[in-house]
């Protein structure tokens, strides 16, 4: 991560419909393709295809209680850094669609992304936990959220094989697990 980027402060903003293109741009390639192997958060060897469309972006801004957080820099240029999905599910906070510009994973701009969309939840939500699901396989990103107080459930969820809005997989072993943290 670059020293310009390390000392300019994030500045957090819900997204819009005008972010639509940026945000499936960015989501695409902390995931997918060649791009996302700059970053550690890759899942190219195991699914290819996409990882998020316009459609589940226009589905999380359209839904109560759903907004997509955007972290920007927080000079003139405005870039866009990183995203996160947070929701209210079942009494709980949501988290997904995390993504970090792949050339910039490592360096901490994540771990604001998660303290914010947990003060989301718990001060202005006043919801008692946050929950997220996880590729079970992906034990270096599951010890990433463990390490920031997550907790494995044990409660799997099956891989939606079959429907390519999910990707399309590479193994046939894959499912999620859901992790929680109380806030």
């Amino acid at each position: 991560m670059s020293s310009a980027i390390a000392a300019t402060p994030l500045v957090f903003r819900h997204a819009t419909a005008a972010d639509t293109d940026a945000l499936v741009a960015l989501v695409e390639s902390a995931y997918r393709g060649d791009s996302s192997r700059a970053g550690w958060t890759t899942e190219a060897d195991f699914l290819e295809g996409r990882r998020t469309g316009a459609d589940d972006i226009n589905e999380c801004l359209g839904k109560p209680h759903s907004v997509i957080l955007i972290a920007e820099r927080g000079d003139e240029s405005r870039a866009l850094l990183a995203c996160a999905h947070v929701a209210e599910e079942e009494g709980a906070g949501y988290f997904g669609m995390f993504s970090v510009q792949p050339n910039l994973q490592g360096g901490g701009i994540g771990k604001q992304v998660i303290d914010e969309a947990e003060r989301i939840v718990r001060e202005e939500w006043r919801l008692p936990a946050m929950r997220m699901t996880v590729i079970d396989i992906r034990d270096e990103l599951i010890a990433f959220y463990e390490r920031r107080g997550y907790v494995r459930t044990g409660r799997l969820k099956p891989f939606p094989y079959g429907d390519e809005r999910f990707g399309l997989p590479k193994r046939d072993d894959l499912r999620f697990e859901v992790l929680e943290k109380t806030l």
